[in-house]
């Protein structure tokens, strides 16, 4: 019997929304107080909006105690131990179990109606209580730190260290930074030295998009438009908004100055991969086309696929059969399989029967790479530390077999 080894690059986790109240720092705690029920009620209109009310209650019905895994220690090594996950990278919650963090600190981390230091309070509460859930499990738990960059590198800086001494591997930056600078600005060079002196993987979750122009104003508001195809519209444009910091990073030369630099893209499917680099491959070997626009790639020794073949894995979250089937034109070694828990498009609780559907026939080699081995070669898991656990939990290689 061979078992694999089995992380998941994409967990969430976070407290119900009250229990932040003892993480925030002392002097804004009233502000929570006074925030909280807006939180509450903001929560809700977007799960409605999102459709994710329309089946949230109905597919929690009996598994309240497995969900409670989103923040309890206990429940979740139950749940991922059922799932044959021996590791996983934890992302902050959000609307199905309405448990994000305070202050706009969530997934999207939104510059528009925010208060600077609030979303950086709110981002300090996620982390002290994700370092302390890390710590129950240090072996199994990568936590990825919220950390809202665009407002201040230097606080950015000093979070990246609190949350490399606090045991966090990660660190969640905004997908979208509205009218504040975008992540080729040298400015932010401080914080791509931290990261890569550190060894702190910068994250860009799927999430963020400009849902006013989708929804007709705000999302929130009970007096906006009800537009036809919102949704639709939402779900085929948040990948891209996604993966864009990335094109803003190889370009910038991000990666040619900090080339122990990595970056993960979590949750925005791994389909785009072959397209998107022979996009900018092109633009970057075929230049007479781009003459007239002036030297453009000399800052750069490589090309953009190289860059993302060195620096860059994609957190492909309930991965399809399809992806699979296109390992090696995505790039066998970018490729970080995910379980999403506990979020209801997530593949648990069928998360041993989705991986069989997804990974049967391939040879064992590459699924143990996808699966876990790359996770655990970008993270730095101690393997060695897992295997007992492996061995007790982990699938059965031959359940994969044609």
């Amino acid at each position: 019997m061979s078992r694999l080894l089995v992380i998941s690059s994409d967990c969430h986790a976070g407290l119900p929304a009250a229990r932040y109240r003892e993480y925030v720092d002392p002097e804004h705690r009233e502000t929570f107080d006074m925030a909280l029920p807006v939180q509450l009620e903001m929560l809700q209109k977007a799960s409605e909006k999102f459709l994710v009310a329309d089946i949230n209650e109905k597919w929690r019905e009996g598994r309240e105690s497995d969900l409670s895994g989103a923040w309890d220690h206990d429940a979740r090594i139950r749940v991922l131990d059922g799932d044959g996950i021996a590791g996983e990278i934890i992302f902050p919650d959000g609307i199905t179990e309405m448990n994000t963090p305070p202050f706009g600190a969530g997934l999207s981390l939104p510059t528009d109606d925010i208060v600077p230091e609030l979303q950086w309070a709110g981002a300090r509460s996620h982390n002290r209580w994700l370092a302390e859930l890390c710590q129950m499990a240090p072996e199994r738990r990568a936590g990825v730190a919220v950390v809202p960059a665009l407002w201040d590198v230097a606080e950015a800086v000093r979070e990246v260290q609190w949350a490399r001494e606090n045991g966090l591997r990660g660190a969640l930056l905004p997908c979208m930074w509205g009218k504040l600078s975008p992540y080729h600005h040298p400015k932010y060079d401080p914080l791509w030295a931290a990261c890569q002196d550190l060894g702190i993987v910068v994250h860009f979750h799927s999430g963020a998009a400009p849902t006013d122009d989708y929804f007709g104003g705000s999302m929130f508001d009970d007096n906006g438009a009800e537009l036809p195809g919102a949704v639709g519209i939402y779900i085929s444009e948040v990948a891209w908004w996604n993966v864009r910091p990335l094109t803003f990073l190889i370009w910038g030369g991000v990666f040619e100055r900090f080339p122990k630099l990595k970056v993960a893209i979590t949750e925005g499917t791994c389909i785009w991969v072959p397209q998107y680099l022979e996009l900018l491959d092109q633009r970057y070997e075929i230049t007479p086309y781009s003459a007239k626009l002036g030297d453009y790639t000399s800052h750069l020794s490589m090309k953009p696929s190289e860059y993302f073949a060195r620096n860059v894995r994609v957190g492909a979250s309930c991965m399809p059969r399809r992806e699979a089937e296109l390992r090696h034109e995505i790039g066998l070694g970018s490729i970080m399989w995910g379980s999403d828990y506990p979020h209801p498009e997530g593949s648990w609780p069928q998360t041993r029967e989705q991986m069989v559907g997804t990974f049967q026939g391939l040879p064992t080699a590459e699924l143990a790479a996808m699966v876990g081995g790359n996770a655990a070669d970008f993270y730095g898991f101690d393997t060695a530390a897992l295997q007992p656990l492996v061995d007790e939990i982990g699938p059965d290689a031959s359940v994969f077999a044609a």
